[in-house]
């Protein structure tokens, strides 16, 4: 769990309002949403787990226009591959986003995060 620990404080210092999985209607804007969306699992020889972790992370921002969306999510990859806490890698590029009325603009992008387990 430190990982999820070490992400959340690299998100939380972009925006003040984080949230896993889904966010509560009607919060305020801007926030970001993340869940686990995969990843590999790390074990030794002996199936015993290692003292890391390395899943797959998809990151969502929200905003009032797509551009303040675009440039909150620049400013979380730029976060999350500077961490001394793991090691972040894109995926690939970020992707529009909208939410299930299409009233709030946002942006997704999927991380690789090696960190501790």
């Amino acid at each position: 769990m430190a990982l999820e620990v070490d992400l959340m404080a690299a998100l939380l210092s972009e925006c003040p309002r984080v949230h896993v999985g889904t966010a509560p209607y009607g919060t305020a804007m801007p926030y970001v949403t993340w869940q686990h969306i995969g990843g590999d699992p790390l074990r030794y020889v002996d199936n015993t787990a290692a003292d890391k972790r390395h899943p797959q992370i998809q990151i969502n921002t929200w905003h009032e226009t797509p551009l303040q969306a675009f440039a909150l999510i620049q400013l979380i990859e730029q976060r999350l591959c500077a961490s001394a806490a793991f090691l972040a890698k894109p995926m690939g590029e970020p992707i529009t986003a909208y939410d299930d009325a299409d009233v709030s603009s946002g942006y997704l992008q999927a991380f690789t995060i090696l960190g501790d387990r």
